[in-house]
């Protein structure tokens, strides 16, 4: 029987790493990295360096294939990221048909957690589901930006007796409850500008728990357009950006 280990790897600091996710590296025969272009090399080159340093107990090898492009929105934002994973689906499959020999170990290494914004786990559902390839599969979870986000600025996520609501830009709600803390990731558009004039403070990272880290925090309307020049300028830099954000109308 083949198995897939899903290992959450963290938001950027290879210390992030914790211990289940340091023993599922060590048993990897196979790792599968998916290239998303020379924007986006610094993600897998992490990758590699995890590899490099901490899977050191059994010899493995790692097969890179070129990521699926995601087509435009258009009409429908699920239409686009389904049929980006039915494509991711298909090239999957492949990688642990070909690759992958009966009684070996396949590891794919998840930015941040596997359960928060990201397809993996849906994927090999449907791959089981397809009946095409047999196999196991174990998730190890990882800490995600959110957390390290909230560890970075020293603030507790929630108020007492609040909720935590962790949506995309698209979806930044515009009611924020007087205790309720609002998490958002996936922001391309920096849709917190819309909340200006609302007494909301912010704290806001990019490349949290890494190298380049940046991190700001303070009352939206005072800080909502350093935060705009600071994430241009990032981007412009580095190729990418992956930033997150917390919102709460209690101030500190």
């Amino acid at each position: 029987m083949k198995t897939v280990l899903v290992i959450g790897i963290g938001a950027g600091n290879p210390d992030h790493l914790t211990l289940q996710a340091l023993k599922a590296l060590n048993r990897v025969d196979v790792f599968l990295l998916f290239d998303k272009g020379p924007a986006k090399h610094g993600l897998n080159d992490l990758r590699r360096d995890l590899c490099t340093r901490l899977a050191t107990e059994r010899p493995w090898r790692m097969v890179e294939a070129d990521n699926p492009p995601r087509g435009p929105d258009g009409d429908s934002y699920a239409g686009a990221v389904q049929q980006l994973n039915d494509d991711k689906q298909r090239l999957i499959e492949r990688l642990i048909a070909d690759e992958v020999a009966d009684g070996q170990c396949a590891g794919i290494l998840v930015w941040g957690d596997p359960a928060l914004y990201d397809s993996t786990l849906r994927i090999l559902q449907a791959i089981l589901a397809a009946g095409r390839e047999v196999f196991e599969y174990q998730v190890i979870p990882g800490i995600t930006a959110v957390q390290a986000l909230a560890a970075a600025h020293r603030v507790p996520l929630n108020e007492i007796g609040g909720s935590v609501r962790i949506s995309p830009g698209r979806q930044l709600s515009d009611a924020l409850g007087a205790g309720d803390s609002q998490v958002v990731m996936l922001d391309a558009h920096q849709a917190f500008n819309r909340l200006r004039g609302q007494g909301l403070y912010i704290w806001w990272g990019a490349y949290v728990g890494s190298a380049d880290e940046i991190l700001i925090a303070g009352p939206l309307d005072q800080v909502a357009d350093q935060i705009e020049h600071v994430r241009d300028q990032a981007r412009l830099r580095h190729g990418w950006i992956m930033d997150t954000y917390l919102l709460k109308r209690t101030l500190p």
